[in-house]
């Protein structure tokens, strides 16, 4: 069992599709608080639609994503250590959430939606360490690099900035 994640920062609707494919990804867990952006494509409806067109799945998971207080204190302050601990904080809170995601993990090749770029520096990888916490998924990491794609495996559990 695996849960990937994967950053659209950085790339075209048509790239993150291909490294969609790529992977065999069968569903896109959006973690994102609130799925809006100024990307062409990457917006709730329009990713959702896309995604449906070529048969995956879409599923928001609005409990996931990052509250307004502790992204707007990061933005900020800039403090990595403090936006982890206001996170991980927020997910102690969403067991719900995440005894439903790892459910799905069990049935669905999924990947854990966000916009940034490096999985090092964004909520999502907290989320999957959850994930892995409750049901023993593997975490795989898509990370586009030049014209080619990298794929990262976490290793032994650790925050998202170590």
């Amino acid at each position: 069992m695996m849960v990937f994640t994967i950053g659209y920062e950085g790339l075209s609707i048509n790239r993150f599709m291909s490294l969609l494919t790529r992977h065999d990804i069968e569903t896109v867990v959006d973690i994102r608080e609130l799925p809006l952006s100024r990307k062409p494509g990457f917006s709730k409806r329009a990713l959702a639609s896309v995604l449906n067109l070529s048969g995956l799945e879409y599923a928001h998971m609005i409990e996931l994503g990052c509250p307004k207080s502790v992204r707007d204190r990061y933005r900020e302050d800039d403090n990595w250590e403090r936006y982890t601990e206001g996170f991980l904080n927020h997910l102690k809170a969403q067991g719900s959430a995440i005894a439903e995601l790892s459910a799905l993990v069990r049935s669905s090749r999924c990947a854990l939606l966000c916009f940034e770029a490096n999985y090092n520096f964004c909520h999502r990888s907290m989320v999957a360490n959850a994930v892995r916490d409750y049901c023993g998924a593997e975490i795989m990491h898509i990370q586009a690099v030049g014209s080619g794609a990298r794929t990262t495996k976490s290793g032994t559990p650790q925050l998202a900035f170590a």
